[in-house]
């Protein structure tokens, strides 16, 4: 398969694959010297990042002095690894954004769920209620730092899911 030289320049030219630097996929895999002690790192950048999503030590090649070079099964491997420690984390950071309750009313089961939107500036959060059929009855903009507990979301359902003052 031949093809005219600019047609996918831009790809061949982003990957890099040298012992101890390997760029490709979106990831950046550099090996570093430990700045703790001997040895060696690796450090995993995913592309757009500023920080290294993974860093983890990295073996000594055959000569006891050189790190292992890299090769695309250990790429491959550390691509793995880092995606899931990012994935992780933004599970965790999910989980300290949504909060969910369930709560009783005189129209049944209700599930008020807090999602709080991260901005530099105006961070809030968004209150909203769901029936037991999956409709939603009401949603209202709150503060960032409301706390969400089956007291809170009782007082909400009580004064008819209306807005909710700075006092909460």
């Amino acid at each position: 398969m031949h093809h005219s030289d600019d047609s996918c320049a831009a790809e061949e030219v982003s990957a890099i694959h040298q012992p101890r630097l390997w760029q490709d996929k979106g990831w950046t895999a550099r090996v570093i010297k430990n700045e703790d002690g001997d040895g060696w790192a690796v450090e995993m950048i995913q592309d757009g990042s500023a920080e290294p999503a993974l860093v983890g030590p990295w073996t000594m090649g055959r000569n006891k002095v050189d790190p292992k070079p890299l090769d695309a099964a250990a790429f491959q491997t550390l691509v793995k690894t880092a995606s899931e420690v990012i994935r992780r984390h933004e599970q965790q950071l999910h989980a300290r954004l949504n909060k969910q309750c369930q709560i009783e009313t005189e129209a049944g089961s209700v599930s008020v769920r807090l999602a709080v939107t991260p901005d530099e500036y105006e961070p809030f959060g968004t209150l909203t209620a769901v029936d037991s059929f999956g409709e939603v009855i009401a949603s209202v903009k709150v503060p960032a730092d409301f706390r969400l507990t089956r007291e809170s979301a009782g007082r909400w359902a009580d004064s008819g899911f209306g807005k909710i003052g700075r006092h909460g």
